[in-house]
C-alpha cells in the first residue's frame, strides 16, 4: 500500500489511540496478573487467550520449568502445520538437487551463455533470453524442481508458524536469539542451500545446551564457514609442507592465504566481545588454527571437512595459551575450548541474554550473576536462563514493558493475542520485512540490534499501525484472527496498535 493511502489510516488510528487513552482508561490488572503477562511476554511470544489463566493455575515457576524442558511438551499442532514444508527435513545434497540454481540448470541443458553486453539487448537477444527462460521453466516443471527462493520462504514460514502455534515457546524465543547471535546471510551464494541445515540441525537442537557445544557446531557448520569465508582460509606457507600440490577448498586456482574474517567475528561477535581483551595477534593466531576447516563441494554437497594440506602446522599462541605444532584439526577445537571458557565470553553472552530478557541497558548486578553461573556450570544455557528468570531484576515491575518488540515478535504476538491461525505465507513475511526485519536477510554478521531505537523509525511506526488495521479487518488472507473479545474490529486494531502492546 502506498504512503498516500497508508498515512490517512495511520493518522486516524493515532487519533483514536489518543482519544481512547484519554477517555477510556485501560482496565487495571492485579500485581499477579501483571507479573504473568510479563513472563508470557518474555519467556514466550505473548499470551494466547487462556494462557494467563493456565499459568496462574500451575504457577509461574512451574511454567518456566516446563518451557526449559521442551522435550516434555507435545508440539503436535505446530508440527502438523509445518509438515508440508518439505525442505526443512531434507539433507544438504537433496536441497542442492531439488532447488537448483538457475545457472546450474542452464549449464545442465547445454545452453551457452550470452557473452554480449545486455544493457541494451537486441530483438534477437531478447528472443534468446525468452527461449532460455522457457526451457528452464519446462525443465523445472518436468522434473518437479523448485527455485531456491522457496527455501527462504519455507524457513520464514516455519519460523512464523512455530512462533504463533508452538507450545514450546521458549525454544522458539531462543532459536530466534541464537540464530541472530550467530547470524548468517541467506542470500550469499551457497548459503541459500546451507541456511536450512544451519537452523534445523545446528541451532535448534542446542538452544538449551552447553554454549561450547553450540559454538563448535556453528564453527563447523558449512553455512558459517561459507558466510565468513573460512572455507577459503589456507596456510600461505609453501606447499612442500604437505609434500605435494595443495588444493584449496574449491579445488580451483584461487591463491592460498589466511582469511581472518571468521576468526575476527568468532572473537568479537560470537564469544568475547569487542572489548574482551584480545589483540590483532590473537585474531591472526585463531585464523591460523582454523585453516583447513572448510567445505567439501560447497555448491554440490556442502559438508564440513578438514583438509590437512590447507592447515598451518606451526605452533600458535592464543590468549596466552600455547598450541603445539602439528595439531591438525585439534588446533581449531582447542581454540573453541579456550574461547568458550574465557571470562570475557561469560560476560559477553550473559550481557546479551540479560539485554534480551530484561532491559536494553542490562543491570550489571544481574549480568555478573549470570556470568558466574556460566563459569560455574561450564556454560550451561538453561542454568543461565534460570538465573535470569528467577532474579529480582527480571521479576521487578520496573522491567515490565521495557523492551520493544521486534517486527517478528510484534506480528507473532499479535496473531497469538487474537487467537489467530496462520500458514506463515509470503504476505506475512513481507510485512515483517516492511517493518524493518527481513528474516534471514540481515547482511552484517552482527545480527539485528536488540535495542528499541533500532525499530522505531517513522516508517516502521506507519508499517506497524497499518498492519494492525489490516490484521483486524480481515485483509490478510494468510491469517485468520478472532476479534470477538473486542467491541469491533476498530477496537481490536486500537489494542494491537497501542504503544503498550508493541512493548514486551
Amino acid at each position: 500500500m502506498r504512503d498516500k493511502t497508508i498515512r490517512p489510516i495511520v493518522l486516524v488510528l493515532l487519533l483514536l489511540l489518543l482519544v481512547t487513552a484519554t477517555a477510556v482508561p485501560a482496565p487495571q490488572k492485579s500485581p499477579e496478573e501483571q507479573k504473568i503477562t510479563h513472563v508470557l511476554n518474555r519467556v514466550a511470544f505473548g499470551a494466547r487467550p487462556g494462557d494467563a489463566q493456565r499459568v496462574h493455575k500451575m504457577g509461574i515457576r512451574a511454567y518456566i520449568e516446563e518451557q526449559l524442558h521442551p522435550d516434555r511438551i507435545s508440539d503436535a499442532l505446530a508440527d502438523e502445520r509445518v509438515a508440508a514444508l518439505d525442505s526443512l527435513t531434507m539433507g544438504r545434497s537433496e536441497l542442492f538437487n531439488e532447488f537448483p540454481d538457475r545457472q546450474q540448470v542452464i549449464r545442465q541443458l547445454g545452453i551457452r551463455p550470452n557473452q554480449k553486453n545486455n544493457s541494451n539487448p537486441s530483438v534477437s537477444d531478447q528472443q534468446n533470453q525468452a527461449q532460455t527462460r522457457a526451457k528452464v521453466q519446462q525443465f523445472m516443471t518436468e522434473n518437479m524442481l523448485k527455485r531456491p527462493q522457496q527455501l527462504l520462504q519455507q524457513l520464514i514460514s516455519n519460523r512464523i508458524v512455530r512462533g504463533v502455534h508452538s507450545e514450546r515457546q521458549l525454544q522458539e524465543v531462543m532459536t530466534d536469539f541464537w540464530f541472530n547471535h550467530f547470524n548468517i546471510f541467506w542470500d550469499k551464494g551457497a548459503d541459500r542451500w546451507l541456511t536450512t541445515d544451519f537452523e534445523m540441525t545446528v541451532i535448534r537442537p542446542r538452544v538449551f545446551g552447553k554454549f561450547q557445544d553450540l559454538l563448535l557446531a556453528t564453527a563447523q557448520s558449512p553455512a558459517m564457514l561459507f558466510y565468513l569465508d573460512n572455507h577459503l582460509s589456507s596456510t600461505p606457507e609453501p606447499a612442500q609442507q604437505a609434500g605435494r600440490k595443495r588444493p584449496n577448498a574449491n579445488n580451483n586456482k584461487r591463491a592460498a592465504g589466511i582469511n581472518e574474517n571468521y576468526a575476527r567475528e568468532l572473537m568479537e561477535l560470537h564469544t568475547m566481545g569487542v572489548d574482551g581483551g584480545y589483540t590483532q595477534k590473537d585474531v591472526t593466531e585463531v585464523a591460523r588454527a582454523l585453516t583447513g576447516w572448510t567445505i567439501d563441494q560447497p555448491r554440490m554437497n556442502g559438508s564440513f571437512v578438514f583438509r590437512p594440506q590447507m592447515h598451518d602446522r606451526g605452533e600458535k599462541t592464543v590468549l596466552g595459551h600455547r598450541i603445539q605444532a602439528n595439531g591438525g584439526m585439534q588446533d581449531g577445537i582447542r581454540v573453541i575450548d579456550i574461547l568458550a571458557h574465557h571470562p570475557s565470553t561469560a560476560r559477553f553472552i550473559s550481557t546479551k541474554l540479560v539485554r534480551r530478557f530484561v532491559s536494553d541497558d542490562p543491570p550489571q548486578s544481574l549480568v555478573d550473576r549470570v556470568a558466574a553461573t556460566y563459569m560455574k556450570t561450564d556454560g550451561d544455557i538453561s542454568e543461565m536462563l534460570r538465573t535470569i528468570f528467577y532474579s529480582e531484576e527480571f521479576m521487578s515491575s520496573d522491567s515490565y514493558g521495557q523492551k520493544m518488540k521486534s517486527p517478528f515478535e510484534y506480528v507473532v504476538s499479535s496473531i497469538r493475542a487474537l487467537n489467530g491461525q496462520t500458514n506463515g505465507g509470503q504476505q506475512v513475511g513481507r510485512l515483517i520485512a516492511q517493518m524493518g526485519q527481513p528474516l534471514y536477510q540481515y547482511q552484517a554478521p552482527t545480527g539485528f540490534p536488540d535495542r528499541a531505537e533500532f525499530w522505531m523509525s517513522d516508517g516502521a511506526l506507519i508499517a506497524r499501525l497499518n498492519y494492525a488495521v489490516a490484521l483486524t479487518s480481515g485483509r490478510m488472507p494468510e491469517v485468520r484472527v478472532d476479534t470477538n473479545g473486542f467491541k469491533d474490529a476498530q477496537a481490536a486494531a486500537l489494542y494491537i496498535g497501542s504503544p503498550d502492546f508493541q512493548k514486551r
